[in-house]
This record gives C-alpha cells, structure tokens and sequence, in this order.
C-alpha cells in the first residue's frame, strides 16, 4: 500500500506526464510558428529564469546552484539531455503527432531505463531486469510503432 507521501510523489509523476504531453503539443506549435531553433532557445532560456527564481524563493540563495556547478561534468550532462528532448518533441510534434512523440519518447525512455537499472550506469543502484520488464518494453515498443500508423 502506498503511504501518503508516496501518493503525493505519484501524483506528481502522473502531472508531469500530463505536462510532457502538453510540452509536445505547445513546443510543436511555437517551432511551426518561429523556427525550431528559436523555439528550443526562448523555452530553454525561460525554464532556466523559471528554475532560478523557484530555487531563490524555496533556498532563498544560490549555494545549491553553485554547489551543483562544482559537480563532475560528466553530471551536468542532464542539461545536454533536456535540450536533446526539446528539440526532439520540438521537431516531431507537429510531424508525427503528440501520442506518436510520447509514445516513441516513452519507448525510448524505458529501454534506456533497463539498461540503467540492469547494470547499475552513471551511478545509478542495480536494479534487477527480469523477463516480466522486457516483455513490458517490447509491448511498449509494439504500441508505439503503432502510433506510427496513420
């Protein structure tokens, strides 16, 4: 059973799902309308202000920000995968569709997601992968090749 705070944990799992959806949709349009590539800059450059100005008003001071900074490069490397995301959903969006954009993402992000687990990459705990998880991700696979289908 999950406690409180594990529900409120998967409820805002299940907003930002529902976010990554609407993040297709609207950065689809906004590419359409000036150019992938501005596109990509104005909403990157918008959540990084956005970011800051939560971290300053939750920590009231930029020691987390500069303590992350001082990090291993190789760990700032999230900042390279939200720009790949970006311009990916930015760019298939409005050519293959929302549902096909997540659902190719998702595919993605779950085999990735084994293999992380399974042998314990950047850091990351082991995690067993049994046969039950594979044939999850191939459904997965399965379904949004589907969405592919227009």
């Amino acid at each position: 059973m999950l406690g409180a705070v594990n529900v409120l944990v998967v409820a805002f799992a299940v907003l930002a799902g529902v976010a990554g959806s609407v993040q297709v949709a609207v950065m689809a349009k906004l590419g359409d309308r000036v150019g992938v590539f501005g596109a990509l800059a104005w909403a990157t450059s918008l959540a990084a202000l956005l970011a800051v100005a939560l971290l300053l008003v939750t920590r009231q001071s930029f020691g987390e920000f500069t303590a992350a900074a001082r990090q291993p490069v190789w760990l700032w490397s999230g900042a390279l995968m939200s720009i790949i995301i970006v311009l990916a959903i930015t760019v298939a969006g409005s050519r293959i569709g929302v549902i096909a954009t997540v659902s190719v993402l998702l595919a993605g992000q779950f085999a990735a997601g084994a293999a992380i687990d399974r042998w314990g990459l950047l850091g990351a705990e082991r995690v067993g992968v049994g046969w039950w998880k594979i044939v999850g991700i191939l459904l997965l696979g399965i379904g949004a090749g589907l969405t592919l289908k227009r």
